[in-house]
């Protein structure tokens, strides 16, 4: 199975249905369809070969899902670019996947101008627009010039479908390359653990540059259902357009439901008639942030574990699990689900040998979803991926119903007096206390503990909490060596496109110095 072989049969079935809403601007499928093959022919036509990099800098538009079923049927290799960086990071990674054209949104030109002398492999650069700018071709006329029929390009399962970069919350970032199978394999996995119907709609807020554009987008289009795309995230304005877009299914992550339960003052007095389903993932989230959004919008829930590597999801926390937890194993909404269909975990120690259920330790998978490899980087690779099983560098547990509790990561681990402290753990008590509308806890350097637990919190707008507030609300609250020693007040956490803390970011300014980034004893 290849991704455009979806588009086509739903081209074919329900041509005249909508495939993407935005910016006041609809498309039907056979118009998606159409544009889709127009664009893999221009890529063809200017010498963008079989397994060529082609570089996308863009915020979410209704044209951004037609970049992926546009390469597929190119074979073109699309490469995401996350455009919350900084031009030089871009340079950093356009030098390492050398693209040949580079397809950028309006916003975007300016940054990709500022590097655009050091672009030595990039022929082509294409503008978001109907005009273009200087040195630049527009994008409207790449998709709507030229011929309406599929390129003859021979294109299989096994080749390369995209190559996105790992977040590098923790180093330089990786090209995961994932092929044509295994992101249809994850399509599938999804779909069957958040199902979408021909007709449904999706709201996608979350980044098309990232893999959650798995379950955000490509899973309701390759079902049959449309996208209602929104280029950036306001807790008012996704709440309203959840009230009365007609939305069935949303993807968002923990960060954005914290921020609309925290934000939203009427989100429990909508009404959310068609809404079905919310998927979320890509962090944990707190027990009483998921409460409250299953209480405010009153549908079903699916969690997702999973990562770059593994095109998205490993693992799926249903909403019959959901349900289960609410009404009799409140344990598991602190799970993150059970393996999806065709996928294997197991949890190693130190020594690679595998551990008993319940134990903590690395989390390992194996799939039909995984990457190929990383970008020319074969021992990366084969680090990655010893003995065809992925090491995630996460940390977790699988209980005797094949449940994975994720605990940590073993890069963010804090190690105090020698014992392990879990963020989710101490996290989950700082967002109980009714001031705190988001907090992360880091590890310090400690003279005598090796490190101590720093809590970073954000408070909730007009409300006010002293630092020995924060500590006594802990203490009965945690175990001595979890608990925070001290807390620093911020107006928002740093995070990734996908609401991941970046505790490197946060760690930085207290291990400054040090000859080592972790405590001892």
């Amino acid at each position: 199975m290849r991704l455009h072989d979806f588009l086509d049969y739903w081209a074919r079935e329900r041509p005249g249905a909508e495939f993407a809403f935005g910016g006041g601007r609809s498309l039907t499928f056979a118009e998606a369809a159409a544009a889709a093959n127009r664009l893999a022919n221009r890529l063809v036509g200017v010498g963008c070969g079989k397994g060529t990099r082609v570089a996308v800098l863009a915020r979410n538009a209704p044209w951004y899902p037609l970049l992926y079923f546009a390469a597929a049927k190119a074979g073109v290799v699309l490469l995401p670019l996350n455009c919350r960086l900084t031009p030089p990071e871009w340079l950093r990674i356009l030098h390492d996947a050398q693209p040949a054209a580079l397809i950028a949104g309006r916003d975007f030109v300016a940054g990709a101008d500022q590097i655009r002398g050091e672009l030595e492999t990039v022929r082509h650069f294409v503008a978001e627009g109907e005009d273009g700018r200087p040195g630049w071709s527009a994008l409207d006329r790449w998709l709507s010039d030229g011929s309406a029929r599929p390129p003859a390009v021979e294109v299989g399962a096994a080749d390369a479908l995209w190559q996105m970069y790992t977040s590098g919350t923790t180093g330089i970032p990786k090209g995961a390359m994932l092929s044509h199978g295994a992101v249809c394999w994850n399509i599938v996995q999804v779909g069957l653990a958040h199902p979408v119907f021909p007709g449904d709609r999706g709201l996608v807020v979350l980044p098309m540059f990232h893999a959650a554009v798995i379950p955000a987008a490509l899973s309701v289009l390759c079902r049959g259902g449309s996208v209602y795309v929104l280029d950036a995230f306001d807790p008012e304005q996704v709440v309203d357009v959840l009230d009365r877009e007609r939305i069935g299914v949303a993807t968002l992550v923990p960060a954005m439901l914290q921020a609309i339960v925290s934000v939203v003052k009427n989100v429990a007095d909508r009404r959310y008639d068609v809404l079905r389903s919310i998927y979320y993932g890509a962090s944990p989230i707190a027990e009483s942030t998921l409460r409250g959004v299953i209480d405010a919008f009153g549908c079903g829930f699916v969690q997702s574990y999973g990562m770059t590597e593994a095109a998205q999801a490993l693992t799926f926390l249903t909403a019959d699990d959901h349900l289960l937890a609410l009404a009799s194993r409140p344990e598991l909404l602190l799970s993150a689900g059970r393996p999806a269909a065709g996928t294997e975990l197991q949890v190693i120690d130190g020594a690679d040998s595998p551990l008993p259920a319940g134990t903590p330790g690395e989390i390992l998978a194996r799939g039909p979803q995984l990457m190929s490899g990383y970008w020319r980087r074969p021992e990366a690779t084969a680090h990655a991926l010893r003995a065809g099983w992925l090491h995630t560098g996460d940390v977790g547990r699988i209980d005797e119903d094949g449940y994975l509790f994720i605990e940590d990561r073993l890069s963010d681990m804090i190690v105090s007096g020698g014992e392990n402290v879990s963020h989710r753990v101490v996290e989950d008590v700082l967002l109980a206390h009714p001031a705190i509308a988001d907090a992360a806890i880091i590890g310090v350097p400690d003279v005598r503990w090796g490190e101590a637990v720093k809590a970073v919190v954000v408070l909730r707008s007009e409300m006010t909490c002293t630092e020995e507030e924060i500590l006594a609300f802990c203490r009965p609250r945690l175990g001595s060596f979890e608990r925070p020693r001290s807390v620093d007040f911020l107006d928002e956490l740093p995070r990734t496109a996908t609401g991941k803390v970046l505790r490197r970011v946060l760690r930085e300014p207290y291990w400054a110095g040090q000859d080592r980034r972790v405590g001892g004893v």
